[in-house]
């Protein structure tokens, strides 16, 4: 049985079917003479089976030759309540099976522009966060170096900060666009400089944001004091708490959001708690109150025009997601994410 599933893994790897007698199971579009890979149908190959990749794209363990990736950070060392989000990654693959390559409202066609690919997982210690957080940013330094776009599956906020360093290194300091429960601008915890509440108050300090283009939507929950977010607001960032926008479509804000971004390079770091825990109850840090998932997909839609260089979607933690439904939201907003990208062509059927 070992020899028959090694054998069916290298036929799949190889472009080959993971069912025997059936075609491949990547597809790709060409599009004037160039092909693109393209998520198999659900109907060419049945959605439990194939590898395990995101969409079940192509694996490869570079970003030679592409546009977009789709990379893993299974990291949860930095949490400072539930842990798990070191699953996050391998849920979120998992429960990408149901996406497919058209996005039948916005009419955005990524697989039929950009050559996108799923490129796997950081090796990270999972016993020292601060050499963790080392690998992160020599990885990212490699990922980006040629222009391709990453959007990270996590793992916990702490990861963030490592790639916005690398990102820093390429284009300079950036714009941020930044979804969350939490602002994340704590100085330190219990002690420790470098933590999943920490990275923005960590990129602040090694001018890694262009503070007035940075935006934080979401935000909510008791504090330790009557001003959390003031930080925030003295480094000039625009804040934006729930209750601001209950009941409200986030189109309007992100009109204004463009605007403030402008030409500029942008981060996008979504964090998957800022949606209300009834949309996203696997994560480690709920607060109730929260965006809906409407409102999620608003936000990431809001950004197309941005020059946007990267994106990551953090704290999705499987063991709190009994029904997988918090990784099946992420997968989706994961791939809206990549509808938004520079370079992405739109159709109307």
């Amino acid at each position: 049985m070992a020899a028959v599933a090694r054998r069916t893994v290298l036929a799949i790897l190889r472009g080959k079917s993971g069912f025997h007698g059936k075609p491949r199971p990547f597809s790709s579009c060409c599009v004037l003479g160039q092909k693109f890979n393209m998520p198999p149908s659900g109907n060419d190959l049945p959605r439990p089976g194939g590898i395990a990749s995101m969409m079940r794209l192509p694996v490869q363990n570079d970003t030679q030759g592409l546009d977009a990736c789709f990379v893993g950070i299974p990291l949860d060392i930095g949490t400072s309540n539930r842990s798990g989000t070191r699953f996050g990654p391998r849920q979120i693959r998992t429960e990408s099976v149901m996406l497919r390559p058209y996005n039948n409202w916005t009419g955005a066609a990524p697989f039929d522009s950009l050559q996108v690919a799923d490129i796997g997982d950081v090796f990270i210690n999972m016993y020292d966060l601060k050499d963790a957080v080392k690998k992160i940013r020599e990885a990212y330094t490699k990922i980006v170096a040629n222009g391709c776009k990453p959007l990270t599956l996590g793992g916990d906020h702490t990861l963030t900060y490592p790639i916005l360093q690398a990102i820093k290194d390429k284009y300079g300091p950036v714009g941020l666009v930044h979804v969350d429960a939490h602002a994340d601008t704590s100085d330190m915890q219990l002690g420790e400089k470098v933590t999943h509440g920490t990275p923005f108050r960590r990129a602040v300090e090694d001018g890694l944001l262009d503070c007035p283009r940075v935006v934080q939507i979401g935000l909510r929950g008791t504090g330790y004091t009557s001003a959390d977010y003031g930080w925030s607001r003295q480094q000039g960032f625009r804040v934006v708490q729930a209750e601001e926008v209950w009941y409200k479509s986030l189109a309007p804000l992100m009109e204004e959001v463009r605007a403030q971004m402008g030409d500029g390079p942008v981060y996008l770091s979504f964090d998957i708690d800022s949606l209300d825990p009834a949309y996203a109850p696997g994560t480690g840090t709920p607060e109730i109150g929260g965006l809906t998932s409407h409102q999620g997909l608003e936000i990431i839609r809001g950004c197309r025009g941005l020059n946007l260089v990267g994106c990551d979607l953090v704290e999705v933690s499987p063991p709190y997601d009994p029904s997988g439904n918090t990784a099946l939201t992420a997968a989706n907003l994961l791939f809206e994410m990549l509808c938004v990208l520079p370079g992405v062509q739109y159709r109307r059927g």
